[in-house]
């Protein structure tokens, strides 16, 4: 693959094996590392090992650096490699207490503890009053910080590793000049339910102990509960917390059927990655599409002829 250039770093040695065509690289909106697998021929040459660095450039753009994580053997001397992206260890878990901290605050302390490498870290600009985290993975302790953020601010962030960079960046400024039409993606799958992820009635507990009493934050729809009957979604909150932007903040979010939506085989542009936003226009049968999306789920798929991509999209009524 001339259009390819894989390197893998075992010490000092630097190699550039011949790597087979279909290299794959898949982002996730949240909680999964970035993933780059390929495949090589067998060679005395040769020599890596799990934890080696590699990077991947496709026609001059830097699209993954890594680590080796496994390796599997066929019987046709070829070897697949899988490699993930520096927050595979966010999977470590620990256990954290913290106050008055912003999301970015908390995650370049957990970056900083972990000795990995901080990119571009935006300023998510809401102090969490209180927080204990106990026994959870970093992937866990970041996502409940920035969901505390979101459900105060409505704000959304998205954290990426940028070729070797931890990333946070808010997701309404990844918006992509790209549209996925019947032109530029080959199919689609699209699924509509109330069965997941769709709530017409928050309830909010608070235990008032200093008060002694239990107070309670309602947000509901009596429109959609005489449509779909009652979908109830119960929490308890801690001191400090707005019961009632929290409240309204989620019937917000979860006030609405689920879709989903996957497009395969779109027009392939490496700087779509999970958390960017493109625009959608496709007609599925009982609804139009004609807005932004954004991308939960991608898997590029790298060839000598072609780069396409396979989509997995939410926003405007569709989830994962």
């Amino acid at each position: 693959m001339s259009k390819a250039q894989l390197i893998i770093q075992n010490g000092g040695k630097m190699m550039e094996p011949a790597v087979e065509e279909g290299i794959t690289w898949e982002t996730t909106r949240k909680g999964v590392p970035g993933k780059l697998t390929f495949s090589v021929m067998k060679d005395v040459s040769l020599g890596f090992q799990e934890g080696n660095a590699v990077r991947f450039i496709y026609d001059g753009n830097k699209i993954f650096y890594g680590f080796v994580f496994s390796k599997s053997r066929t019987s046709n001397d070829m070897i697949v490699v899988t490699c993930y992206d520096q927050l595979r260890y966010f999977k470590n878990k620990d256990t954290y207490v913290y106050k008055n901290k912003t999301a970015n605050e908390f995650l370049q302390m957990l970056i900083a503890d972990f000795n990995l490498k901080a990119g571009r870290i935006e300023n998510t600009g809401f102090k969490i009053p209180s927080c204990v985290e106990d026994n959870k993975t970093l992937f866990d302790m970041a996502q409940n910080a920035l969901d505390i953020t979101l459900q105060n601010t409505r704000k959304m962030f998205v954290l990426y590793d940028d070729f070797g960079a931890i990333a946070l960046q808010n997701i309404a400024s990844m918006k992509l000049d790209i549209l996925i039409d019947e032109n530029t993606g080959e199919s689609f799958d699209y699924t509509s339910t109330i069965d997941s992820n769709t709530y017409n009635k928050i309830k909010l507990s608070f235990e008032n102990e200093e008060k002694g009493k239990r107070e309670i934050y309602i947000a509901q729809d009596s429109e959609h509960m005489n449509e779909w009957g009652v979908l109830q979604f119960y929490e308890t909150i801690q001191e400090n917390v707005n019961g009632k932007a929290k409240a309204d903040a989620l019937l917000s979010l979860y006030n609405q059927k689920s879709r989903n939506l996957s497009v395969k085989r779109a027009f392939g542009d490496f700087r779509v990655r999970a958390g960017s936003s493109l625009g959608v226009g496709l007609y599925l049968g009982d609804i139009t599409v004609a807005n932004y999306m954004v991308v939960e789920n991608v898997k590029h798929t790298f060839n000598e002829s072609d780069h396409y991509m396979d989509l997995s999209l939410i926003g405007g009524g569709f989830d994962a």
